[in-house]
């Protein structure tokens, strides 16, 4: 199952890993038509052991795919697959509430 990523939902913003004030990210599948929201850790879980996928497009229709990562102490957390940007892509979009 594939979900794209259309909002997250932010707290307060950590020291040093600006994934990790992501709580949670609102998703849908496109192809059932089906809507949900994850929390952080759990779609780091889902896309790590499940084999999950997960994306963004972009405004310019541009597709990223997000992957797994862990925090120096260990935290989950997503991000894009792409590390070339000065900020992720992730981060533009929009805030839910």
């Amino acid at each position: 199952m594939a979900v794209r990523i259309v909002s997250l939902k932010k707290s307060n913003p950590p020291d040093t890993n600006p994934y990790l004030a992501i709580d949670s990210f609102e998703w849908v599948n496109e192809r059932v038509r089906i809507n949900g929201v994850t929390d952080r850790a759990k779609l780091h879980d889902w896309l790590k052991d499940f084999k999950g996928e997960a994306y963004i497009i972009n405004n310019s229709g541009d597709k990223y795919y997000l992957i797994p990562a862990l925090s120096t102490d260990g935290k989950k957390y997503v991000k894009t697959n792409i590390s070339t940007k000065k900020q992720d892509v992730l981060f533009h979009l929009p805030e839910s509430s």
